[in-house]
């Protein structure tokens, strides 16, 4: 594959914006998927299976020399999952669930080719410690809307909310794209080396990354 021509299988507007950050060109295409959990299946199955049906579902929309990127990022601890809240209070009790506790965030990623079959796939587990914020901090957040089309309730980059300390794994993978992961495995296909990635995902996020060279 000489150019890199990524058909994204998400309405995400900050996915978009990171996938932007490697440089590669790209267009969107949602993919609309049952995302029911089975009985008895691990979140980390769960996830997984979430991503690659959302590269299947894209299928049908690809043309032949594109490379379909497909994600799904969930909030899990001690084995339950916490997905994006019905409702404010919804929002309130998965925010007070997770205060001042470590939980993991899972995002995992499927790399399609249209034309080969070719599939790839990873995941990202990144703990996360939240902070003790008030009760009158998460109404306050609940207030500005951002919760609602989160997974666990949160966005970890909010900058009012900041609902996270002492972090220090990969940021990106908790907002959704973990960017170096989806580098490393678009190398199994040929596609140019998108080699400011990390300095240009940095940049954006105002966060010096202490894992991406592992990563790579």
């Amino acid at each position: 594959m000489e150019t890199a021509k990524i058909l994204l299988a998400s309405g995400s507007p900050r996915r978009q914006e990171m996938l932007a950050w490697t440089g590669w060109d790209y267009r969107v295409q949602a993919a609309d998927i049952d995302e029911t959990r089975q009985p008895g299946e691990e979140p980390l199955a769960f996830v997984r299976r979430l991503a690659r049906e959302k590269a299947a579902a894209a299928l049908g929309f690809a043309q032949p020399d594109e490379l379909i990127l497909a994600c799904d990022t969930i909030v899990t601890m001690n084995g339950d999952l916490y997905e994006k809240p019905a409702d404010a209070q919804d929002a309130r009790e998965m925010l007070q669930a997770l205060r001042g506790r470590e939980h993991y965030v899972g995002t995992a990623i499927t790399l399609l080719a249209a034309g080969s079959g070719q599939c790839e796939s990873d995941v990202c587990l990144t703990p996360v410690r939240m902070r003790g914020y008030s009760d009158a901090e998460i109404d306050a957040y609940i207030a500005t809307g951002d919760p609602f089309d989160k997974a666990g309730a949160y966005g970890i980059q909010h900058r009012g909310f900041h609902p996270a300390e002492d972090f220090s794994s990969c940021f990106a993978s908790v907002m959704g794209l973990p960017l170096c992961h989806v580098v490393r495995a678009a190398r199994k296909f040929g596609l140019p080396e998108a080699q400011e990635t990390p300095t240009n995902c940095q940049l954006n996020l105002s966060y010096v990354c202490p894992v991406y060279r592992d990563i790579l």
